[in-house]
């Protein structure tokens, strides 16, 4: 039996599974790591954390499965997207990485813009407009704002690509992760030439493209000996966290859809044709399967904002959970399942860290609406749940006004566990929602894609169908869907009313 790495490097821990090349996982480790948040709508992270986990979480995998280390023959990684990660001669880190959900560069923003000559040519190009959270506009920052830094960088990375490069010495990208660094010609699945010179960025900083599939080399002699792995492992492109989860979800195909809901939540539909909003709304990039592409409208604050409320003000049920060795959130479904839809008329906005979808703004913030004595934990539990689904509703509507189909709709992250947030969605979006029965989702993709690229399956499609199966679905209950869309009609009218009030607070 072949056996496959999945490495999956998220915002709160790095997630490392050992599947069999049937898609049964044998062993997994997960290791956390802090955020820093230096100044109001900042997000930082230091990349030897992820380094350090990756081979801690390898190392464990290893260990507890007694799989020989000639037997895994391939791995993948699945990355958090966009953070920036500089490098010097000497390969040492020049600062803390400025990840996807930092919201600084609002003028870089207007720069990058400017620079290519207006946001049509740059989604022409790139397919999305300048947004704050793309690593371009980050490499400018520290260009305008800490140019002793930038000076000695030699080398650009992103999270995923950083934790290639200590475990192989390869220093590559692939096409779905390099997608969200705004310097790719999305069409062509190439660095563009045209954006680099515009904003003059040295093309020598940027690792050699490939697609997901393709391997870029292998174990390094040092890492084999700190992860237990074969020097013969190979390790592939690997992909961007949604893209990663689409082939372990088996979204591969067009037609298909998921919605995840972690840190971030995403809607991600897979396409043949590569289609582009041109108000930039949603993000059209490379996606895992060659050849092919996604877009995916993305909220900020998604998963985050329930872990935002339960770390800030539910420490009673993190001991209950504690004590009766639970799931702190699967304590706060069962609350939130005791009140009824709509939170007794309370309504949350999930702008914690900024907007993407639909509203790309970087300074809008996170809303408790209709806030009364009568509303206990619960019911603000329950609050946020909904708002973060009704941001989820938002993309749903841009993808299928694009011509997107996206009924086939499966669930996926960590929320996704959740029944009641997938009948939530289920509710709100008014089409059924389904799960596959392996819940490993970007490790599981990354550990395919690594299967396609050591020859343990011929093909992206081929391999997810061979390890992927789906549970049933859950339909939508009609009364739910009328009662959720007087609700969800109600949140999109609050961010057009509070949007200048934004400006003004990030003003002062």
């Amino acid at each position: 039996m072949r056996y496959l790495a999945g490495v999956d490097l998220g915002t709160s821990g790095t997630k490392t599974v050992l599947f069999d090349e049937d898609g049964h996982a044998v062993a997994s480790a997960l290791k956390e790591y802090p955020m820093y948040q230096p100044q109001n709508g900042w997000a930082e992270q230091d990349p030897n954390d992820w380094y350090q986990a990756a081979i801690e979480t390898i190392r464990k995998v290893m260990t507890e499965s007694g799989v020989d280390k000639d037997d895994v023959v391939g791995l993948g990684i699945s990355g958090q997207m966009h953070g920036l990660v500089m490098l010097d001669q000497d390969d040492n880190v020049l600062r803390r990485s400025i990840i996807w959900c930092d919201q600084r560069t609002a003028a870089e923003c207007v720069e990058i813009e400017r620079r290519v000559g207006g946001r049509q040519r740059l989604v022409e190009i790139t397919a999305n407009p300048a947004l704050t959270g793309f690593t371009a506009s980050k490499i400018l920052w520290v260009r305008n704002h800490e140019p002793d830094i930038f000076a000695k960088c030699t080398k650009i990375m992103l999270p995923k690509d950083y934790v290639r490069y200590m475990l192989t010495g390869d220093f590559a990208t692939d096409v779905s992760d390099a997608s969200g660094m705004q310097l790719l010609d999305v069409k062509n699945r190439c660095w563009s030439n045209e954006i680099l010179k515009k904003l003059e960025i040295d093309p020598a900083l940027l690792g050699k493209m490939y697609e997901s599939c393709e391997a870029t080399g292998h174990i390094g002699k040092k890492c084999a000996e700190l992860t237990g792995l074969s020097e013969k492992c190979i390790v592939v492109g690997g992909a961007g966290d949604n893209a990663a989860a689409a082939v372990g979800t088996g979204v591969v195909k067009e037609n298909t859809a998921f919605t995840t809901l972690g840190t971030s939540g995403v809607v991600f539909a897979h396409t043949d044709k590569l289609h582009i909003d041109p108000k930039g709304r949603v993000q059209t990039f490379c996606c895992a399967v060659p050849g092919a592409w996604h877009v995916m409208a993305v909220t900020q604050g998604a998963g985050l904002s329930l872990k935002w409320f339960r770390d800030n003000f539910c420490q009673d049920i993190k001991e209950q959970a504690k004590n009766e060795d639970v799931d702190a959130y699967s304590i706060m479904d069962k609350m939130a399942e005791k009140v009824p839809i709509g939170a007794n008329k309370l309504l949350y906005l999930p702008y914690l860290m900024g907007e993407r979808t639909p509203h790309l703004d970087p300074d809008c913030r996170g809303v408790f609406f209709g806030l009364s004595a009568m509303h206990d934990k619960a019911a603000l539990i329950r609050s946020v749940e909904e708002g973060v689904i009704y941001s989820q509703r938002d993309g749903y509507e841009i993808l299928k006004g694009m011509g997107i189909d996206v009924s086939d709709m499966a669930a996926c992250g960590g929320g996704g566990t959740s029944k009641l947030w997938r009948q939530m969605m289920a509710d709100t979006y008014n089409c059924p929602v389904k799960t596959v029965q392996n819940k490993e989702g970007p490790a599981l993709g990354a550990a395919i894609l690594a299967g396609v690229g050591a020859g343990v399956y011929g093909s992206v499609q081929e391999g997810c169908k061979k390890v992927i199966s789906c549970n049933p679905s859950q339909s939508p209950i009609p009364e739910n869907v009328k009662e959720y869309e007087k609700y969800y009609q109600m949140y999109k009218q609050l961010y057009p009313v509070l949007k200048p009030l934004y400006k003004n607070l990030a003003d002062l």
